[in-house]
């Protein structure tokens, strides 16, 4: 983490620290409220850490892998006891010192990079620093707003500007390092800390925005900043625009009413960024309450358009089935082979009708609510499919979990309205592996066989209870969170690759500055600029890369560049055999061979004009040209220059450049609107190249953000929000704007419904 620890000499505890009486209240009743609220948090996160190391003990493929889990579990037991005190500490101190950092880490905040003393960072080091970096920046994003006005206030108690994000004594940063820093005492492997602290984000820092909000009302009710608030002033709409916008949200999910709203950055949705099957965002704030009111209400107008449609007088003097019975007769529907594999749930509600209409000697109906289940879990089922490939081997997966869903909704029709539900979520992850937008190479083979498990296990033993599906989703989780490890440690080889090609780049144009700095206006034969800008210049790039700017190296080659221009810029003179010994020398390390560094040095080392030996000038030029410079890469071909970017290509530019790395964007292949999601793992603002990867993490191509923000402009590239990040998601949207329409609602920015993000348009 970048967040410096506090200065050694820095207060430990409240009660020891020079802070006015005032602030030193207000502390301590951050303390109390933040202590109530994260050891609680804290203990279960152990509490579901231990659970996942035994789960992992007993889904082992070796005996050696099974004892290091089991030996990892005892650990934690015998030393958990002491994570929960040292992080209470940790956080006392970091409000004691109210966000100081020691002097040194301060100074050494914006020092020059040294080159001196290169070496190989501990895998172990990256690892953690990405996932707590990872963790803090997620939180940032979700809660900016409260996290911007505590800073605002951190900087009234302290007397000093507005602290940011990482300052905050309780911000997100502060509290990964604190965890950090506690974790020690458990001496855990690599592995076993990464989970962990997946366990810490997904218990701890999921509440983290609420609890920002309840640490805002303390110092608001402390009289500090009380009428301190930021709203984003945006224009209103006319009737007429609101009601252009609902149509357009109905063709594009909610696109169009964004773009009405401005380009204000408070209006841009959060990008999706999590790994294929897994959950993206919270439901933080959500009530879920009003959702499923608001549902019965879509749901209502349909049922009152569809009456007037198709009047049924027989309706209400039919016998009426009670929920129970209808999940009863669905019991013996387990196996959807011996009934038709491919019907649909509409297909299935008429089976069972005729089957009590047959036991029963006359006709019975379903209740509304029980008709609405039908319907809505079949309109999403329609949906879903239309996003899944009928190739796909999630398609057999999808029917399997038909009946067992039905039930499971018939009964707790929450599934509908709470995004983070076991089944679905289970439901999500099987429909995401046969997804349209997956490439070839895009899924694990390994995954097949967990998908069809947990597809199985809940076919085969959910008898009413909720518990089945929360175990074969929780076991299918453990298995995406591996594959997701993978991913990422595949995607981090890619980006410190492309974080080498960045370092090599710089260094060629710092080469090349120096050249021309050096020579200036001074007049030098054109083969002997033509041999700077290329043998020397490479020899400069290495030296830069490998001894660094402030190296005795680097200053010797600069002199030596010196000298071979002012050799070469004279008339007359003897050659220098040191001279050109040291360029014969310098020009072997970076691959020429003895003969064409002999001749180089001759070149560089005498004042020859042009005129002269121009055969040995031609043969020289011609090994040049077939010679591969240090860092060229012969696969790219020179692309011709795009004309300036115009103000919307400008503006997707400029968006881009602020997005997160990890963020997914849809790319459309073909004339036919086929689409393929890749990750944007990471981009240089220096070479204005972005990297991307597939699912896997496997390196798919590099793309200037230029290309991309021009094919985004364009239409043939779509960032894909958080909202609309997963495919049950989308889906859902759908069916809700297919609701809607019954209802004469259209696609308002309210009414979403089991959205993870319940502000967002659909």
């Amino acid at each position: 983490m970048s967040a410096a620890p506090p200065n050694e000499s820095s207060p430990q505890t409240l009660a020891t620290a020079v802070l006015p009486r005032r602030v030193r209240r207000v502390l301590d009743q951050l303390l109390n409220a933040a202590s109530d609220e994260l050891e609680r948090q804290l203990s279960a996160t152990v509490a579901d850490f231990e659970q996942q190391l035994y789960r992992m003990s007993e889904h082992a493929r070796n005996p050696a892998l099974q004892a290091g889990y089991m030996q990892t579990l005892r650990t934690v037991r015998m030393q958990s006891s002491d994570l929960v005190p040292l992080f209470m500490a940790g956080l006392e101190a970091n409000l004691a010192s109210m966000g100081r950092v020691a002097p040194a880490a301060a100074g050494t905040e914006n020092a020059p990079v040294s080159f001196m003393h290169l070496s190989l960072v501990d895998e172990s080091e990256m690892d953690e620093d990405a996932v707590l970096r990872d963790i803090a920046a997620r939180q940032e994003s979700r809660a900016s707003l409260p996290l911007h006005l505590l800073g605002q206030r951190f900087g009234v108690m302290a007397a000093s500007p507005a602290f940011d994000a990482e300052r905050i004594p309780l911000g997100p940063r502060a509290l990964c390092r604190i965890m950090r820093e506690a974790t020690q005492s458990l001496e855990l492997p690599l592995e076993s800390r990464l989970l962990l602290y997946r366990q810490f984000d997904r218990r701890v820092m999921s509440d983290y925005p609420q609890m920002l909000e309840t640490l805002n009302a303390i110092v608001i009710e402390a009289g500090i900043l009380p009428s301190l608030t930021y709203v984003p002033i945006r224009a209103r709409p006319s009737s007429v625009a609101d009601a252009d916008a609902a149509a357009d949200a109905a063709k594009d999910g909610g696109k169009s009413s964004r773009k009405r709203r401005g380009g204000d950055k408070s209006d841009q949705p959060r990008t999706h960024t999590a790994w294929l099957g897994q959950p993206d965002g919270d439901t933080a704030g959500f009530d879920e309450g009003a959702a499923f009111s608001l549902l019965q209400q879509l749901l209502s107008g349909r049922r009152e358009l569809i009456g007037k449609l198709r009047p049924d007088q027989r309706q209400g003097t039919r016998e009426q089935l009670e929920t129970t019975e209808v999940v009863a007769a669905l019991d013996g529907m387990r196996e959807p082979g011996a009934s038709g594999g491919t019907r649909n749930l509409l297909d299935i509600k008429q089976a069972l009708l005729a089957q009590v209409r047959q036991e029963r000697g006359h006709g019975a109906s379903f209740s509304p609510q029980d008709s609405d289940t039908f319907e809505l879990l079949d309109m999403l089922y329609t949906q879903i499919e239309r996003e899944v490939r009928t190739d796909a081997p999630a398609t057999p997966l999808l029917r399997k979990l038909q009946v067992p869903l039905l039930r499971m909704a018939l009964q707790d029709r929450a599934f509908f309205v709470r995004a983070q539900h076991p089944a679905r979520q289970l439901l999500n992850a099987v429909a995401e592996s046969g997804a349209r937008w997956l490439d070839d190479d895009d899924l694990d083979p390994q995954l097949l066989q967990p998908l069809q498990q947990a597809v199985n296990h809940v076919v085969e033993h959910y008898d009413g209870d909720p518990a089945v599906f929360e175990a074969s989703n929780r076991e299918l989780q453990v298995q995406l969170q591996n594959l997701a490890r993978k991913a990422e440690m595949a995607e981090r080889r890619h980006v410190e690759a492309a974080r080498g090609k960045e370092k090599l780049e710089i260094a060629k144009r710092r080469a090349a500055e120096t050249i021309t700095e050096i020579v200036g206006e001074q007049r030098l034969p054109k083969f002997v600029r033509a041999l700077l800008n290329q043998a020397w210049a490479d020899v400069l790039t290495l030296t830069l890369l490998r001894q660094g700017p402030d190296s005795t190296d680097w200053e010797r080659q600069l002199e030596v560049t010196r000298r071979i221009v002012a050799t070469c810029g004279r008339s007359g003179g003897e050659p220098d055999p040191e001279l050109a010994n040291h360029i014969e020398a310098a020009l072997g390390q970076v691959g020429y061979h003895a003969e064409e560094a002999a001749a180089i040095a001759r070149r560089l080392t005498s004042a020859l004009d042009d005129d002269e030996d121009p055969a040995s000038r031609t043969e020289l030029t011609m090994r040049l040209k077939a010679r591969v410079r240090l860092g060229e890469d012969t696969s790219e071909a020179r692309k011709p220059e795009l004309p300036p970017r115009d103000a919307a290509e400008q503006a997707q530019y400029d968006q881009l450049r602020l997005m997160p790395y990890g963020t997914w964007i849809e790319f459309t292949v073909n004339q036919q609107g086929d689409l393929v999601r890749r990750r944007l793992s990471w981009y240089s603002p220096v070479t204005d190249k972005a990297l991307f990867v597939n699912q896997r993490g496997q390196r798919v191509g590099e793309q200037s953000l230029d290309s991309v923000a021009r094919m985004l402009t364009r239409g043939q590239a779509k960032v894909v929000a958080a909202e609309r990040g997963r495919l049950v998601d989308r889906a859902w949207q759908a069916t809700l704007n297919a609701l809607r329409s019954f209802a004469g609602r259209g696609a308002r920015e309210e009414d979403t419904v089991g959205s993870k993000n319940p502000g967002a348009a659909p």
